[in-house]
Formats: C-alpha cells, sequence, structure tokens
C-alpha cells in the first residue's frame, strides 16, 4: 500500500498535474500510520487541510494573467478579450478615477435632486430595480436596491418565466445588524451612522451627521418589516402571486404603475411572484409615510456606497474601513484581485471562453460528461433498491435524476455580449453598463420558454451547485483540475475524486431543497413524512460539515468505478488496489477530516484497508448509516 505517493503520475500530463498539486501534496505522511486510525492523516499530510482554497487561489492567478495580458494586448472591438480588457483596464486605472472625482455621479445626483414627492420616488426605485437576487437557487437575498428582481421559473408552472420581487434596502448585512440589542450591534450600529456620514461628508453635502441618522433610523424602519433569513429560506412561503393590480391594494404606497413602467417590465406581464410579502408591504408603507428629503439622502448615500470601489480612494478606504468592523470581515483586497472579481462579475462568459480555451479542452468536458453519466445511473439504481423510500417517492426519484441537466466545465450555450459598451476610461460607467445589460437580459427572458440549460454560475467558477428550481447542475471549470480531475490519471482515481463530487451534487436533488420540486422543476414535496424523517435522522447520524449526500456521492462514484473497470478493479498499481486508490484519492481531494466520518461508513472502506474493531474510525456493521 503506497499512501507515500499522491497519485500515479504517467508522462507530460502527470508531470504538469503533480506541479498544479504541489501546494495540496507537499508532504508524505508516516506510511506506519494505520488508515482505520485516521485517514485523513494516512492519505495527506497532517499539518494542511482543505483543497478548495487552494485551488481557488491557483485560478485566480491563471485568471489575473489571462485577463491583464487582455489588456495589454490589442484585440477587435466587441470581442471577449477587448471586453475583459478593457473593463479590468478601466477598474485599475487609479489616476483616472481620482482624476474624475465624484463627476461620475453627476446624472444620478441631478436625478435624486429632483425627485418632490412619491410618484418620482417609484419612478427612482423603478430605474433603479437590477436582477440581483436569486432566492431559488444560489440563495442570494441581498440587494441593496430598495427592493431586488431576479427572473426564473414560476414555481407553480414551471415552463414559464416569471420575475420575482424580493425585499431590499439596507446597507449592513441583514435585519439583525439594526435589531439586535447586543452590545457589540449596539457598537456596529454607531459604526454605521458615522460611516454614512463620512460619505455624505466626502461628497459635499452639508449637516452630515444629522442626515446619517435620518438615514440610519429609515434603515432600521425598514430592517423592522424585513423577514428574517429563515423565513426567506421557506419555499412555500415565498411563492405568492400578485397581479399587477393586487399591489395598489396589498401594498399601498409607492404608486406601482409608475414604478413598474420605469423598471421595464413589460405590459403583457401581469403576474409577479412577491417573495416576502410582509417586507413589500412594510417598504411600501415606509414609502408613504417617510419624508421626501429622508428618502433623497437614503438613495444618495446607497448610490455611493454602491460605487464605491470606482470612485476615488477616499470614498473605498471609508467602505472598507467600516466593512472590517463587521465579524467575520476578511479586510481589503489588492486592487487587481478586486479588478478581476468585477470584471468575472461583470463579463463572466467572456472570461470563461478565454480560460477553459487554455485550461478546459472539450476532450475533459466530455470525459467528465461521461463519468456523470455513469455515476447518474448507479445513484438510480441504488434510489430503486432503497426499502425505506416509499415507493412513489422512488419513482419520482429516478425521474428527476433521469431529467436532472447535468452542466461540466461550461454551457453549451454561450452568453453574446454585443450592445454592451465597455470603455478603458470609464471604470464607473462600465459596471453601470453592465449592471442594466445583465437586468435586459434576464427581463427578456419573459415570454419565453424555461432554458433549464443556463448556467447560473460562471464557467470559471471553483464551485459546484445543484439548482434545486432548474433541477440541474453546473460544475465549473475552475474546480475540474487537479486534485479534482486530471486527464490520463488512473480511472479509480478520477472516479473517487470528480465521480464523488458529481455524485454528491446529484444526491442534492433529494436534499432538504431539492427534494420540493420535481422533475420538471414544480414546487411541491413529494416525499412523505416518514421519507423525511429517515433521511433525516441519518444525516443526524453524520458529524458537521458531512450530510447524507456525502456519502451518496462516494457509494455511487464507488459503483460507477467498479461497473467500468470490470475485472480490473481488483488491479495493483504501485502497491494499491482500484478501491485502495479510489479512497486515497478521494481523501486527497477534499484533504477534511470530516471525510474520514462519511468513508467509516462505507463497508468497502474496511474491505480494502483491512480495518478492524479496536482501531479509531471502526464502527460495527450494525453501526453504520445505511441510508443508501
Amino acid at each position: 500500500m503506497n499512501a507515500a505517493v499522491c497519485w500515479p503520475w504517467r508522462g507530460a500530463a502527470g508531470i504538469a498535474g503533480l506541479l498544479a498539486c504541489a501546494a495540496i501534496c507537499a508532504q508524505v505522511p508516516d506510511p506506519a500510520l494505520r488508515p482505520g486510525d485516521d485517514f485523513f492523516a494516512f492519505a495527506n499530510d497532517a499539518a494542511r487541510s482543505g483543497s478548495v482554497d487552494p485551488i481557488a487561489g491557483r485560478t485566480e492567478v491563471q485568471l489575473a494573467a489571462i485577463v491583464q495580458k487582455a489588456a495589454q494586448t490589442p484585440s477587435p472591438a466587441g470581442s471577449d478579450p477587448r471586453l475583459a480588457g478593457d473593463y479590468y483596464a478601466a477598474f485599475m486605472d487609479e489616476d483616472g478615477i481620482e482624476a474624475r472625482g465624484l463627476h461620475p455621479l453627476d446624472a444620478l445626483r441631478t436625478r435624486i435632486a429632483a425627485i418632490q414627492d412619491r410618484h418620482e420616488i417609484a419612478r427612482y426605485i423603478g430605474e433603479t430595480l437590477r436582477a440581483d437576487v436569486d432566492a431559488l437557487n444560489l440563495n442570494q437575498v441581498v440587494t441593496d436596491n430598495l427592493v431586488g428582481l431576479m427572473v426564473a421559473a414560476d414555481p407553480d408552472a414551471p415552463d414559464r418565466y416569471v420575475p420575482f420581487l424580493l425585499q431590499g434596502g439596507l446597507g449592513m448585512p441583514d435585519r439583525s445588524y439594526y435589531l439586535d440589542s447586543a452590545p457589540a450591534m449596539v457598537a456596529i450600529r454607531a459604526g454605521y451612522a458615522q460611516y454614512v456620514a463620512a460619505l455624505l461628508r466626502l461628497s459635499g453635502e452639508t449637516d452630515p451627521d444629522t442626515r446619517a441618522r435620518r438615514v440610519v433610523d429609515l434603515e432600521q424602519r425598514i430592517a423592522a418589516v424585513h423577514s428574517t433569513s429563515d423565513q426567506s429560506g421557506d419555499l412555500k412561503a415565498g411563492d405568492n402571486h400578485w397581479r399587477r393590480d393586487d399591489f395598489r391594494k396589498l401594498a399601498p404606497g409607492p404608486d406601482w404603475t409608475v414604478l413598474f413602467e420605469a423598471a421595464g417590465l413589460p405590459f403583457a406581464q401581469h403576474e409577479l411572484v412577491v417573495w416576502q410579502p410582509g417586507a413589500i408591504r412594510g417598504i411600501a408603507a415606509l414609502v408613504r409615510s417617510e419624508p421626501v428629503a429622508t428618502w433623497k439622502d437614503y438613495f444618495w448615500v446607497h448610490a455611493i456606497e454602491h460605487s464605491a470601489q470606482v470612485l476615488p480612494k477616499a470614498f473605498a478606504d471609508a467602505t472598507f474601513a467600516f466593512r472590517d468592523s463587521l465579524p467575520g470581515a476578511a479586510g481589503p483586497h489588492a486592487r487587481w484581485k478586486r479588478a478581476l472579481a468585477a470584471t468575472n462579475a461583470a463579463l463572466g462568459d467572456a472570461v470563461g471562453r478565454l480560460y477553459v480555451v487554455q485550461y478546459f479542452p472539450p476532450e475533459n468536458k466530455a470525459a467528465i460528461e461521461a463519468i456523470a453519466r455513469e455515476v447518474r445511473d448507479a445513484l438510480s439504481l441504488r434510489v430503486a433498491g432503497l426499502p425505506w423510500l416509499s415507493p412513489q417517492a422512488r419513482t419520482e426519484a429516478r425521474a428527476k435524476l433521469a431529467a436532472l441537466q447535468i452542466g461540466i466545465g461550461y454551457p453549451d450555450q454561450w452568453r453574446d455580449y454585443a450592445g454592451l459598451v465597455v470603455t478603458r476610461n470609464d471604470a464607473f460607467g462600465n459596471a453601470e453598463r453592465a449592471a442594466l445589460f445583465e437586468y435586459r437580459h434576464q427581463l427578456a427572458k419573459l415570454g419565453h420558454r424555461v432554458d433549464r440549460t443556463e448556467w447560473l454560475i460562471a464557467p470559471q467558477a471553483v464551485s459546484a451547485v445543484y439548482l434545486p428550481a432548474m433541477n440541474a447542475v453546473n460544475i465549473g471549470a475552475g474546480l475540474l483540475q487537479p486534485p479534482f480531475y486530471l486527464a490520463g490519471r488512473d480511472p479509480a482515481q478520477n472516479y473517487g475524486t470528480v465521480g464523488a463530487l458529481i455524485g454528491q451534487e446529484l444526491a442534492r436533488s433529494f436534499g432538504d431543497r431539492g427534494r420540493r420540486f420535481d422533475a420538471g422543476g414544480r414546487l411541491h414535496d413529494w416525499w412523505t413524512d416518514a421519507d423525511t424523517a429517515q433521511l433525516r435522522a441519518a444525516s443526524e447520524r453524520l458529524p458537521a460539515g458531512a450530510d447524507a449526500a456525502d456519502l451518496a456521492g462516494v457509494l455511487s462514484a464507488l459503483d460507477a468505478w467498479h461497473r467500468r473497470a470490470g475485472a480490473h478493479a481488483a488491479d495493483v498499481v504501485d502497491g494499491d488496489s482500484g478501491e485502495q486508490r479510489f479512497f486515497i484519492a478521494y481523501a486527497q481531494a477534499w484533504r477534511m477530516r470530516e471525510r474520514d466520518a462519511i468513508l467509516r461508513n462505507v463497508d468497502a472502506w474496511y474491505d480494502a484497508f483491512d480495518v478492524r474493531p479496536g482501531q479509531a474510525l471502526y464502527l460495527a456493521p450494525a453501526e453504520r448509516v445505511r441510508i443508501w
């Protein structure tokens, strides 16, 4: 058994992969360590933990090189390199940003100053509405705009798109920052008021302290009507269909007709889903009750704060100074990191196309897609034989797996950025135009059939997500590199890494959110109460950081590899059997001790490493979680 080797590397591909993985597989563990006592330490250098962060750092460096080269190399107008390079260069042009001062905000400042009544407040809210939330798939429910919009499949009629309206409008992370009476929160609120006053002062406004207090008081009233995070995560509670005419009766305050017209919502779109109706009612009431002057100060502060990163350094510094005071703050990143993140956010597919050409060839996509099909088949067979799952749920689960869209690396249909204007000397304008371009892209979906092959993450993302309302999985090319995938590597290892990763994402289609949508994306819980209780009971026996989907991923990937390997499953390579290579690769890919808790529930792991009673990880057969 050769645990001293990360993986068997062969030829040029092996050398490239070994270099790429050097940060992860840098040291050799004690070969005398028994796998059944500490498999994490047996397979890894115990002093290191986690593989995703090193992959993210490596990918960031790769992307920076791509975008910086694009910024330095002339390219045709409208091409991916030109768009990405110009966007990045404009963000990095600190001297130009300083020279322009607050002038990029002149038009918006004039627009806010012209607001005289509540009709104009409604018009401004509509004009600044953006597609910046996703409550169904990505669990992104925070926007600094007063309300946020998303366009997604209708939970009740999932073949059609419908607009969703969500609560927003807070300058701090959530309502607790405004309402919690703990001394630490009181101190943060005081710091926030000072920050708002600083923005007003930097922008040349008079009486900044008094006006800042009014803005923070207004936000506190907004926070008081907000739904909690748990309430916002309740899918059934969020599925509220309002017709356009209902808003005037159910949420009186703003002129909703003016707001929707200013937002560009097609007149033919008669229905919206209001995700947090209590919050929308409360915000509407505040539009009616609070002074127009306070709303104008509120809009101006949020306009500055929203664009602080592309305004003179004093504004960015003030923003970082406050954000650093919040729990979990990571501090300001280097300018190039922020420029790269902004470019990625605005031009995800343009940067993604450049990335995959260099780092994720089509043959990698095809190979991983083949693994994904085999893992899906293996998981479906396991589900078919589950005695604890009701017959109807087993049928529904297999139908859902069969219909599930698996996106590997990058989408089959890329985004087209024709019409988006990006220049090298207008960082603020680039950001504004990109947000409006995305908003119009989302609105253009209305009236069309839902496209379940659409990607919701950028291809270069170091991420794998299950999208419950779309019944789809997106796994970004940024994640599909060593240690999770290496072309030409021993199949046992690739199945133990990327195969298990795919399996766990597929199994999320039966998780707490996934099982609330059927194969077609309709919102309804197709599990019995007994089914749900069984899965939850099994999940509770696993430690924090691990869940039933993780276990399903290992088991289905192992099944798929056995079917592929056939009679060669027992072949020994560099002293390790196929199952040993599978499990060692799995542990080395994740580098998390929680994965030991998954493996100790897999019978084949015991056989592969001769794990016996008395060893620390040993579980008697009757004690192992056998949910799958």
